[in-house]
């Protein structure tokens, strides 16, 4: 078929995806209503002109403007994986969005696009730090997820301090069309029909460029600032979308690889197809998103996750298939110290803390551990609190030796974030179900994660930064599933961000014991795992050499993992980071050999834990933070910092 019938279907499709967007709503009518009485004044007309055509307008500028600036990125950095959402541009210009939103809120309603261009461009300049020059495009996406978890727990901060101010911005920071008049279409279409107009000029040179650097130099390019140029073409088109909708992701990822999938090469052809496939994405999107809940506005940036993960999942194994497993080294210390000196000095510093934990609530202080208040709320919480830090330590260890992947943890590789969805999955669905079946819906989703890394990572003997992207792939979908179950299940904002964010509040006795019991069970034998990842250190071939099974201490090892994982979920909801950082520091103080790491790890996870719930529970009282989200503030800037020394 010739390019042109491509392109003549591409506009069809989407006319019908206009058409049915615009009788969708709880303001019912047919499409011959439609064709009839727009024209005249009357309910119709006011519902089509006020509320669905400015929102289905907003859909189709706003999927040409990402579907271009992801073809554009795409190109600049040379990576297939580039979109403003994968390299975390959404995600910053975000963040500043509510920040702005927060102190400065008659400074947003007059500045909005310059806030968020301002954001957009602070993590672009950290992709650009971050990622090395060589700009490796597998290493690129990644350093941009990262960027995009270092940003998000910045905003779900934000958003649970400042509850009152932030809390009509909790579906608009999951990407949602919804336009309550023009003004949002007014704002945005000067913008971004300037700009796509200078993306189509520059094509020609971005042809140039493809060839690469030396080549478009010798004929004559300036490369540095035609790279300037469209940078800010990029970061401008996706800036405005944000400042108007919301972040949105994976459009910009998907809409240039089908219209490549349709044989189209040449950045200006690339540029048009990419806007009228943008368009239908978004547009599709909402569509979508309606129809699956027609009473309740489920975010449409959620469902572009929902097929974008899965996308980028394809084009992370489609790039990486092909990599030595490169695999990295853990980070270690050339003069350790004596890990009974190491476990005494962690052990008084514990000790204090928990004191502190218990006897002090932010305000004063009870001594009589007698009371009611200790004895029934502050001591299970903080010994909860202890021993899900020594089980998150744990995994993150096991993970880190037998991938031999410095950036795993249960919350970076996507266990944590679909066993959420799994329970969630589990809570919406069979609500009558008794809450001790819930490790069941868990454990599924955790499951399928295990699964989906071991066989998508396996060619490349589990190449780190292939694990890790595929991770960060399977978080966003997991993520997506809860955003929409969070409104399909009408949950308040404050307790889906205390899901998503992890919290021990209201632990008792029960969870105690039960946290025990898969310590006792489940983390205590994994010690025995230490030789064998010992062997590891020295490669695989050599620890093949030596009789080790790779593929079943794999599957075991990762086994342990997902029951750890699912008993975490489930005592106190999803959170990371403390299995990545618990680990790099006992490292960094009794080196690389596992049992020393495992019995030091799993006392510094559990003074993590309590410590963030200690700060958690007394910083914004009588309100709480959730101790996940505490922990996140410190994991994800670690994230950062270890891209930047594996550069």
């Amino acid at each position: 078929m010739k390019k042109a019938n491509y392109f003549i279907l591409s506009i069809m499709i989407l006319l019908v995806l206009s058409v049915i967007h615009l009788i969708q709503g709880q303001a019912d009518y047919t499409v011959s209503q439609l064709l009839t009485e727009i024209w005249t004044p009357g309910r119709i007309q006011d519902v089509v002109l006020t509320l669905r055509l400015p929102r289905l307008a907003i859909g189709i500028i706003g999927g040409m403007a990402l579907a271009v600036a992801g073809a554009m990125l795409q190109t600049l950095t040379r990576n297939p994986l580039a979109s403003a959402s994968t390299l975390g541009i959404n995600a910053g210009a975000f963040f500043f969005i509510v920040l702005f939103a927060v102190f400065f809120p008659t400074l947003l309603s007059e500045f909005r696009l310059g806030i968020a261009l301002f954001g957009a461009i602070i993590s672009a300049l950290m992709i650009l730090l971050l990622a090395g020059r060589r700009m490796e495009p597998v290493r690129v996406a990644l350093t941009g997820m990262i960027i995009t978890l270092f940003f998000s727990s910045l905003t779900g901060t934000l958003q649970l301090l400042y509850e009152n101010e932030t809390g009509g911005l909790f579906l608009w920071g999951s990407g949602t069309l919804v336009q309550l008049d023009w003004s949002g279409v007014q704002f945005a279409w000067p913008v971004i029909v300037l700009f796509l107009m200078i993306a189509l000029l520059l094509a020609k040179q971005l042809d140039l460029f493809q060839l690469g650097e030396d080549l478009a130099t010798s004929l004559g390019q300036n490369v540095p600032l035609m790279k300037l140029i469209s940078w800010i073409v990029a970061i401008i088109l996706a800036s405005t979308v944000v400042s108007v909708v919301g972040p949105i992701g994976f459009i910009g990822l998907m809409a240039p690889h089908l219209v490549k999938l349709l044989g189209v090469k040449k950045h200006g052809l690339l540029f048009i197809f990419s806007m009228v496939w943008g368009a239908i994405l978004l547009v599709g999107a909402d569509v979508a998103g309606r129809f699956i809940s027609p009473h309740s506005e489920i975010p449409v940036g959620a469902l572009t996750a929902l097929v974008g993960a899965p996308c980028l999942l394809y084009l992370a194994w489609k790039k990486a298939q092909f990599m030595s497993n490169g695999q990295s080294k853990l980070g270690n210390t050339a003069t350790p110290m004596r890990l009974s000196f190491s476990l005494l000095v962690v052990s008084i510093l514990f000790i204090a803390l928990l004191f502190i934990a218990i006897a002090y609530n932010g305000d004063v202080w009870i001594l009589d551990w007698s009371s009611f208040i200790i004895t029934e709320f502050r001591l299970p919480r903080v010994l909860t609190a202890a021993l899900i830090g020594i089980l998150l330590a744990i995994s993150g260890l096991l993970l880190q030796g037998i991938l031999r992947n410095p950036l795993a943890d249960t919350s970076v590789i996507g266990l944590t974030s679909l066993g959420g969805a799994g329970g969630m999955i589990f809570l919406v669905a069979l609500p009558s179900v008794s809450l001790a079946f819930l490790p069941i819906g868990i454990a599924i989703g955790t499951i399928f994660a295990f699964v989906a890394i071991y066989f998508m990572a396996k060619k490349t003997k589990f190449n780190p930064v292939l694990v890790t992207l595929i991770g960060i792939g399977l978080s966003a979908f997991g993520s997506s599933i809860i955003q929409v179950l969070t409104i399909k299940a009408k949950l308040t904002v404050t307790n889906a961000l205390v899901f998503l964010s992890g919290s021990t509040y209201a632990t008792n006795w029960l969870d105690f014991k039960l946290a025990l019991l898969v310590l006792i069970l489940i983390a205590a034998p994994s010690i025995l795992l230490s030789r064998y990842i010992d062997m590891l250190q020295f490669g695989e071939d050599t620890a093949q050499s030596m009789g080790v099974n790779l593929s079943k201490i794999r599957i075991i090892t990762l086994l342990f993992v997902v029951i750890l994982t699912t008993f975490t979920i489930t005592i106190v909801g999803v959170i990371g980071f403390v299995g990545l950082v618990a680990p790099h520091i006992a490292r960094r103080i009794v080196g690389n050999k596992t049992r020393a790491v495992w019995l030091l790890a799993s006392m510094i996870g559990a003074f993590l834990l309590v410590l963030a719930d200690f700060i958690g529970r007394t910083i914004i009282m009588p309100s709480e933070m959730p101790s996940g989200l505490v922990v996140s503030l410190i994991g994800a800037p670690y994230l950062l910092y270890l891209m930047y020394k594996m550069k």
